[in-house]
């Protein structure tokens, strides 16, 4: 067979692979959105078998053999070719190492527990939930290694949401926000307190869904390619490929805000799925190329876009006409309310200067499973611990702490520090981005189609192209660092709290 033959083989293993997937996230999405109580057996069913298709045509010799010979002849092979064939073998190895039985039980596993954690954060029931979640934990633990048995299991599960990331970086980074970040919140509780009382009241959930399709549409995503629902806990999610996205968010009637926001971060990482360059469609690069970098993109909205005065000084006419219980609010006492700095319970709550010990709470705790330092059913006990020393709060009850996020439900153990990564990684970005636009005035006007030509340019067209530090630093013509962030911090929230 003529190399060219061989490539065209590697495109229709991928768009193949692509229909997997498709099948098995929409399967997925449906479980967290509309799918009756009593069909989770049924969808783990479902992905059972998927599963054990999708794992035997990864690892099978005829999918081995084809990409050992494009890894032979790599020199003739395009940039986008030798990173298809390198993702695809860094994924074939890691399933190789895990026996098939094991990798299908788990894929189940995970289906069962999203369920019991949604019942479980319904009736404050931590006990329900605590031997899904031991199993999942010990799980991670077995498969990582498996797949790198050299490595501290934390640190391989931290590499597959960052590349290169480590304990030790993670640890020097989180030392660095602390050291600045801690003097900041002194600061803060020190100074007069910002009133917010106004957030809270009457805000019905029919007014609330048409101010997300709104924001959606201001933003620039295109709702023929962007379905919106509703979750327990919101996300993101491409099914099958860049041409269809899904958000969800969750509605609180006395709370515009907190879906306001939440709707704003999950169309951040919907712009950057969706601003994926076509050519890449139904193959491994059509995707973020990391949890680090779409955290930058849906944070980077959230708050840097979404919670600075030309935004909030913008969409508060909108709010004004869909609340009217705001209509004498004016655009500094909103935006002043919106940043508002108090230590709580709720992570997705979080204002900009704590969100980083939420995340590092999470890390902390991870960090401590993963080395069988403490057991799952220690975690509360751990967890209200360390938001009394952090964040200086009482936690009272396991729904509004442990059980908190989805994530530890949906196996994701080491995505948290993403958080913390992509919000310093977002303010660099804004950094280099208001060098060369002028961001303040396109928010001011509600435009975002330069601020977005921009982000698709240095980080949406490439998807998975790059890897993380190497996207950012042809996008920023410097390493990342964590300054820029911290100095964002510190003078947006000493302007406030003077």
């Amino acid at each position: 067979m003529e190399l060219n033959q061989v490539k065209e083989q590697l495109l229709k293993l991928q768009s193949r692979l692509s229909a997997y997937a498709h099948a098995m996230e929409s399967i997925s999405y449906d479980g967290q959105t509309v799918a009756p109580k009593g069909t989770a057996e049924n969808r783990a069913h479902a992905l059972a078998v998927l599963s054990e298709e999708e794992y035997l045509i990864k690892t099978g010799s005829e999918t081995v053999a084809l990409l050992e010979l494009l890894d032979n002849n790599k020199a003739v092979l395009t940039e986008e070719e030798k990173r298809m064939v390198h993702l695809m073998l860094k994924d074939i190895r890691r399933m190789q190492s895990i026996p098939m039985d094991e990798y299908i039980a788990y894929q189940e596993l995970v289906v069962k527990a999203e369920d019991v954690w949604e019942d479980a954060k319904r009736n404050n029931d931590f006990a329900s939930f605590a031997p899904y979640l031991s199993e999942i934990f010990e799980t991670n633990i077995k498969f990582a290694k498996y797949c790198a048995p050299d490595k501290a299991p934390y640190d391989y599960w931290l590499g597959e949401y960052e590349d290169g990331l480590t304990m030790e970086v993670c640890d020097e980074f989180f030392a660095k926000l602390r050291e600045r970040i801690v003097p900041l919140i002194k600061h803060i509780s020190a100074s007069e307190q910002v009133d917010s009382s106004f957030l809270k009241g009457n805000f019905p959930v029919t007014k609330q869904e048409e101010l997300s399709y709104y924001l959606m549409k201001l933003m620039g995503l295109d709702l023929a390619h962007c379905g919106l629902s509703t979750s327990e806990h919101p996300f993101t999610t491409s099914l099958g490929s860049h041409l269809d996205e899904r958000i969800t968010t969750h509605y609180m009637d006395d709370d515009f805000a907190s879906s306001m926001y939440s709707v704003i971060h999950e169309s951040g990482h919907a712009l950057y799925d969706t601003g994926v360059d076509d050519k890449y469609l139904y193959t491994l690069l059509d995707a973020g190329v990391s949890m680090g970098i779409h955290e930058s993109q849906s944070r980077f909205y959230e708050n840097l876009l979404g919670r600075s005065k030309e935004f909030v000084a913008f969409v508060l006419p909108k709010l004004k006409e869909l609340f009217p219980s705001l209509k004498d609010v004016t655009a500094d006492a909103l935006y002043r309310a919106i940043n508002r700095v108090e230590p709580s319970f709720i992570r997705t709550e979080a204002d900009e200067v704590t969100y980083c010990l939420h995340v590092l709470v999470r890390y902390e705790l991870e960090k401590k499973l993963m080395a069988g330092e403490i057991k799952v059913t220690e975690l509360p006990e751990h967890w209200n611990k360390l938001y009394k020393e952090y964040l200086g709060v009482d936690v009272p009850n396991d729904k509004l702490g442990v059980l908190q996020d989805s994530h530890w439900a949906g196996g994701a153990i080491g995505y948290f520090p993403s958080y913390a990564l992509g919000s310093a990684y977002g303010a660099q970005l804004l950094s280099k981005m208001a060098a060369e636009i002028d961001v303040k005035d396109a928010l001011s006007k509600g435009d975002f189609s330069k601020i977005n030509d921009w982000n698709r340019e240095h980080i949406w067209k490439h998807g998975s192209l790059y890897r993380s530090d190497e996207l950012l630093e042809k996008a920023l013509g410097e390493k990342f660092s964590a300054d820029d962030y911290i100095d964002y911090l510190e003078k947006k929230f000493k302007d406030i709290y003077k």
